[in-house]
């Protein structure tokens, strides 16, 4: 390449345009700034192989099942279990066999903004999607893995094409239409499964964030239902919302109080 100021090769860098050819020319430019240019380079580089190593490892699973001739695999994942208000949402997802997006991974281990641009790209290149929200009132009354297992049904039943296979997060569910298995931390080693979990969070965590427009003194804002010493001072002061799951103990206690 020809000789250019650090700022222009700066410029390069940051627009992804430096090649390695470049990089093997500019290892021989003394520039302090270039050098700087060079190393941002190669750890950009590492940074990328170990997420396609980690993409590859993700979608075992999902490799598995294409090889048995079953193509459409849905993951699946619920968030909300373990929170004292608000809904337990689930997502069932279908990803195409092309499918390629480095950094997914469970919905838990990325920042908010990255699972908002994620949350976009699974909807819009899925072959198929389903979300299902079940409400406080009915975790009461069936108790919060009954509730759970309901909505991953009902987000499975949304799927158009139906699966042929199904992964699924830690849970085993009955009578499915198809095979299925459930895995042990699955959003952290399926595609589709972790592709579920930004689904179902993302819609939860938008849900709490309307609910707490209604109920500021609990700061679902920031807990997403969770008891946050906040959320239980909270509670203490105001007592029970009609989002609160009054079969929780924390939330049962406060009603006895």
């Amino acid at each position: 390449m020809k000789a250019q100021s650090i700022n222009e090769i700066k410029a390069l860098f940051q627009a992804g345009k430096l090649k390695e050819a470049d990089i093997l020319t500019l290892k021989n430019d003394q520039r302090k700034g270039v050098q700087q240019i060079v190393s941002s380079y190669e750890k950009q580089l590492l940074k990328e192989k170990a997420l396609e190593q980690l993409f590859q490892e993700m979608s075992t699973y999902e490799r598995v099942s294409y090889e048995k001739g079953k193509y459409l695999v849905a993951g699946v994942d619920e968030a909300g279990r373990g929170p004292l208000a608000g809904p337990v949402v689930a997502a069932a997802v279908i990803l195409p066999r092309d499918f390629k997006l480095l950094g997914l991974n469970d919905s838990k281990q990325l920042a908010e903004q990255k699972r908002e641009e994620y949350f976009a790209v699974i909807k819009e290149e899925a072959i198929s999607y389903g979300i299902a929200i079940i409400d406080n009132q009915t975790i009461d009354n069936l108790n919060i893995l009954e509730a759970t297992k309901m909505a991953m049904h009902k987000a499975i039943g949304q799927l158009q094409p139906p699966a042929e296979h199904v992964l699924i997060d830690a849970v085993q569910l009955e009578n499915l239409h198809c095979s299925s298995e459930s895995i042990i931390k699955g959003d952290a080693n399926s595609i589709s499964i972790a592709a579920a979990s930004i689904l179902a969070k993302v819609t939860r965590d938008r849900i709490m964030k309307e609910i707490d427009k209604q109920y500021p003194m609990y700061d679902f804002r920031s807990n997403m239902g969770y008891g946050t010493k906040a959320h239980l001072e909270g509670l203490q002061m105001y007592g029970i919302s009609p989002y609160h799951r009054q079969s929780f103990a924390p939330v049962r206690d406060c009603q006895k109080g």
